[in-house]
């Protein structure tokens, strides 16, 4: 198949999946591998750096007003060494400390993440365990608290579940929505608060990424027109699967992403039972 029509479909993969509690980052190692597809661009990490760079400028068009009150808040706060009862002060602190354990994580574990995990056994497993974590979740959280109702620790606790979200399979939105939960979290509010929490997390790993690809360390060249064609697709599906989302998530249960991972894993495990060692 064409490379611009690969990178135009995985980048709507990338916009989708990023968002969705399914794994972006497990789909964009599945999607090729189940279809076949062999590129070294396509394959590349430089190209899976420049998708996450395309939803996270989702994420900050479509939460554009959530940070021009929260930034201000967090520096007043700063300032004033207080946070006062303001809820931007807090939340906006409490975003940063939801953000220590996942730079942490993905320092010490940047080469496994980069090389290790990029499995597809590996990401079938991952996918499973997912699922049955956001099942847990969506069914014993007491889903009775709002965003602006979240404390220190447990800003950190779901920071620290977000840093499991680096394994391919595991899903960022995912751990963090059953994280939020597991806190009491109303649905709507788990996954808003986990989309402001990915958007710093999702701006320092790709700038770190970014710089191996302009100092020449990506290892090929990458084609103008199609990156720029998965960068703008991710982008659109991306925003659009973020309204979706936190829509849907008002009136629904996360069952149907339940079920959609655990299908996707015994996809993939049938294909490499069939196709791949072969």
């Amino acid at each position: 198949m064409d490379q611009l029509v690969q990178a135009v479909v995985l980048g709507l993969v990338q916009g989708l999946t990023e968002f969705l509690p399914v794994s972006s980052s497990g789909h964009l190692i599945v999607v090729p591998a189940l279809l076949g597809w062999h590129d070294p661009f396509i394959d590349s990490l430089a190209f899976s750096v420049m998708l996450h760079i395309a939803t996270l400028l989702a994420l900050l068009v479509y939460f554009r007003a959530d940070w021009l009150r929260l930034i201000p808040a967090g520096l007043a706060a700063l300032r004033d060494r207080s946070l006062g009862d303001d809820p931007d002060r807090r939340l906006a602190w409490s975003l940063a400390v939801a953000t220590i354990p996942a730079v942490i994580v993905g320092v010490a574990l940047n080469d496994a993440i980069e090389t290790v995990f990029r499995e597809p056994r590996l990401v079938a497993v991952t996918l499973v365990l997912g699922a049955a974590i956001l099942f847990v979740a969506d069914r014993v959280g007491t889903q009775s608290k709002r965003v602006d109702s979240i404390s220190f620790p447990v800003a950190a606790g779901i920071g620290a579940a977000q840093a499991l979200a680096l394994v391919p399979g595991v899903s960022r939105s995912g751990i963090s929505i059953s994280a939020g939960l597991f806190a009491g979290l109303d649905r709507e509010s788990a996954a808003r608060f986990a989309f402001l929490m990915a958007t710093p997390i999702t701006a320092g790993a790709g700038l770190w990424e970014l710089r191996k690809i302009v100092g020449g360390e990506a290892g090929l060249d990458l084609p103008l027109v199609p990156l720029v064609a998965g960068m703008v697709a991710a982008l659109v599906s991306g925003l659009l699967a973020i309204a979706v989302l936190l829509r849907y998530l008002r009136t629904h249960g996360l069952g149907v992403f339940v079920v959609y991972r655990v299908a996707l894993a015994a996809l993939v495990v049938v294909a490499w039972l069939g196709l791949w060692d072969r």
